[in-house]
């Protein structure tokens, strides 16, 4: 398997799909999951003759299970070891999430610095801040993601199970069709990481503010998320996304839950073409 070893020694696995010399995009899971959270989009976009990458962050997937570095720096340094070993150039890198998070820290620190970034897209991603602040008033309250922090110390396969088939992809809603093997994809890959990685990344991902990267970025980005929203709030995420970014493109899916990418693939993933290609 393709590996990347940063200055720490993590070793950071990835995928390298498609014709080396076309445009890369380049896939930024959430977590506590890997990069094949992206099969839907990886398939979707080989099609359509792009170069496709996607990695698993520190402490997830195959990627090393490392004790420290669980933190937006390391994350987007990481994408950094990967981008510049493939010399990625002209690349449009999307995240979901917490990589989401990733993306934006990486293309405002390392990313436009080197040129070598074309687009970004966040999707349902947790920039600015998650946490509720004396800045933040609206954030979520650090009793929600201590309560997510004590749940996966006391059992992480009980919780991850409850995430996956409840708030996640809003199979917790009335009407929805609930997909099992969904449910049992996105238990796998948790499961496969590492706890302590997953553990620290709740921090990672709620407490970092991330206005100044998202401020310091200019080329173009969608911002896309469901009003129906159930982890990351979309009024304190994608609604301040558009207005923090000089070049942002707003896109709210009625009704449509966290995991988006998976449930509504057929409706995303067109989107996201049309961005890139316009």
């Amino acid at each position: 398997m393709p590996f990347v070893t940063t200055d720490d020694g993590t070793e950071i696995y990835y995928k390298d799909l498609g014709d080396p010399a076309a445009q890369p995009i380049m896939f930024h899971h959430g977590w506590p999951l890997s990069s094949d959270d992206w099969d839907a989009q990886v398939l979707f976009f080989l099609s359509k003759g792009y170069r496709v990458v996607a990695s698993d962050r520190r402490g997830h997937g195959r990627s090393s299970e490392i004790g420290s570095g669980h933190d937006m720096d390391h994350y987007a340094s990481d994408v950094s070891a990967v981008v510049e070993h493939l010399d990625l150039r002209n690349v449009v890198h999307i995240g979901h999430s917490t990589g989401g998070g990733q993306v934006a820290r990486y293309v405002a620190k390392y990313g436009e610095p080197q040129g070598r970034v074309a687009k970004a897209v966040l999707v349902s991603s947790v920039p600015p801040l998650m946490v509720q602040t004396d800045a933040n008033p609206e954030g979520t309250p650090i009793s929600v993601f201590d309560g997510f922090r004590s749940a996966l110390a006391a059992n992480r396969a009980e919780f991850f199970q409850a995430v996956a088939s409840g708030p996640f992809y809003g199979f917790n809603r009335d009407g929805v069709t609930v997909s099992q093997p969904v449910i049992d994809n996105w238990w796998r890959q948790g499961m496969t990481g590492s706890a302590v990685a997953h553990y620290e990344g709740i921090k990672a991902f709620s407490e970092t503010d991330q206005t100044e990267d998202l401020k310091a970025i200019s080329v173009p980005v969608l911002c896309m998320q469901g009003d129906d929203d159930q982890v990351v709030p979309y009024k304190d995420a994608v609604i301040k996304q558009a207005e923090l970014l000089s070049n942002a493109t707003l896109k709210v899916y009625e009704g449509f839950p966290h995991g988006m990418l998976t449930t509504h693939a057929d409706i995303i993933n067109p989107d996201l073409l049309a961005f890139i290609e316009q």
